[in-house]
């Protein structure tokens, strides 16, 4: 599907309250996990929040309508305040991807008990979009690119000199290397196989 055709497709409706509600739970969890730690910053800066405003990002907004994967706007921390600052940093980074992926066997099961009781199709299709947007969006922020997740609990394990240096260099380009993957359609050549395996399990919730 081309991106006019995204763009007016009637299953845009369904779309984007399953992309909300997956964006929204997705940096809310950071957030709630740095509160946790003893952070205040997301909470002063109002990320503790399931308004989806809070936690939009235009951009990433755009590529997950366009393109099937994207981001939310990044949940800002100061580990300073952390007890275990590198284990803490790791809990937080992990905390987005593991929320989405609660979504996906909460919507499954959720399914799997409303089936054979609920006649309505855009109910449905909405449930459909909810497994797949937060399936992506679990996958696609574990990748281990800057920004995202995959790439900040990756740089807490590496034993590299410097390597916070390096990180804030490489993510500079971030958004140039996201397009280019993107584009080249590497991004989805790795997403794929890996969302497949998360709607799998969904569907073994709802059909077992």
């Amino acid at each position: 599907m081309n991106i006019i055709d995204r763009l007016t497709s009637p299953d845009l409706l369904f779309l984007l309250p399953a992309i909300l509600i997956a964006l929204t739970v997705h940096e809310f969890a950071h957030a709630y996990t740095s509160n946790m730690f003893g952070d205040p910053t997301p909470r002063l800066q109002g990320r503790l929040t399931l308004n989806p405003l809070a936690h939009l990002d235009p951009m990433g907004l755009v590529c997950l309508v366009l393109f099937g994967f994207g981001w939310g706007r990044p949940v800002q921390i100061n580990p300073r305040y952390y007890k275990n600052p590198k284990r803490d940093r790791i809990l937080v980074s992990l905390a987005g991807p593991a929320s989405n992926l609660i979504i996906v066997i909460l919507v499954a099961l959720l399914m799997k008990f409303l089936l054979p009781v609920v006649p309505y199709e855009a109910f449905w299709k909405i449930m459909q979009y909810m497994v797949m947007i937060n399936a992506v969006l679990c996958i696609f922020n574990l990748l281990p690119i800057p920004p995202l997740d995959g790439s900040k609990i990756l740089l807490e394990v590496l034993p590299l000199p410097n390597k916070y240096e390096l990180y804030y260099r490489v993510q500079r380009y971030s958004t140039i290397i996201l397009l280019v993957l993107i584009y080249t359609n590497i991004i989805d050549k790795v997403l794929t196989p890996l969302v497949g395996m998360v709607v799998s399990l969904a569907n073994y919730i709802i059909f077992l």
